[in-house]
């Protein structure tokens, strides 16, 4: 029952990932892949055979079988997964703004139609103000 869970969830985020991947704006994309990651992370942990209570040290006494212990593998590598996948998010948030201030809609396509993106104005320096 609970493989059957695990593999619908881990069904659901990819195909809501995919759909949000395929969208045309720029924080739906972000989502998606995110989502994407989520599922990833997941189906990862899961092929390290789900093993509720079961510690990943070897103990004195008992034999060093995957019947005994849980895989760290899986675990370890789903750890790195999601520092990498939080790092992906940050980066693709930063240039979806980007993208928005510069061409003023956070449409994925936006400069495609040839025109020029817009520009911003900021601010004057410090030094520049009248003493």
């Amino acid at each position: 029952m609970i493989a059957w869970l695990v593999a619908s969830v881990i069904g659901v985020f990819t195909a809501a990932g995919v759909w949000l991947v395929l969208r045309a704006r720029t924080f739906d994309v972000v989502l998606g892949v995110t989502l994407l990651s989520y599922a990833v992370n997941l189906f990862v942990f899961a092929m390290g055979r789900l093993a509720i209570a079961a510690p990943p040290i070897v103990r004195p006494g008992v034999p060093a079988t995957l019947a005994h212990y849980a895989d760290p593998l899986p675990q370890a590598l789903a750890l790195t997964a999601i520092v990498i996948g939080f790092a992906m998010t940050a980066l693709l948030l930063v240039l979806a703004l980007r993208m928005h201030v510069r061409a003023g809609t956070d449409l994925c396509d936006a400069l495609d139609d040839g025109r020029a993106p817009r520009t911003v104005e900021f601010a004057a320096a410090p030094t520049d103000r009248v003493r």
